[in-house]
């Protein structure tokens, strides 16, 4: 998958995990033409359950701090758009903390409705300090 000088890299394809509420994914590194190493990282969950839909989304990226702010997230989503739709994908879910405005204008961009922002459960996995909220957002493919 390439965008002009953007590819994704497979990194790994994860077996679900019945007993922990984990469906299969795709781990993808964002590469760069003329870079050595990975400058990002995006995964892909493929499948839906409760979780996936109000705290940790179908897909999830990070840019690395001196690649941001060149849509790199933005693209690299758009890039995996084919591959959800060939799993069968009508919808995604996004989900980021709501101080991170970078990741909310990624999801803005890519056309994604902002539904609501909802509490983390203490006993989720998604639960971390600094991550007790989530913005859910909804992209239609």
């Amino acid at each position: 998958m390439r965008d002009r000088d953007l590819w994704l890299e497979l990194r790994a394809r994860e077996p679900e995990n019945p007993a922990r509420g984990w469906v299969p994914a795709y781990r993808f590194a964002m590469r760069l033409d003329g870079v050595r190493h990975a400058v990002g990282r995006l995964g892909f969950r493929i499948g839906t359950t409760d979780t996936i839909e109000r705290y940790a989304g179908h897909l999830g990226y990070e840019v690395s701090p001196a690649f941001r702010g060149n849509r790199l997230a933005e693209r690299s989503c758009r890039l995996i758009l084919p591959l959800a739709r060939r799993h069968g994908f009508h919808e995604l879910w996004i989900t980021c903390n709501p101080d991170n405005w970078p990741s909310r204008r990624t999801c803005e961009r890519l056309g994604a409705e902002l539904i609501d922002t909802v509490d983390v459960p203490h006993d989720n996995d998604v639960f971390a300090p600094g991550s007790e909220r989530k913005c859910r957002y909804l992209l239609a493919l």
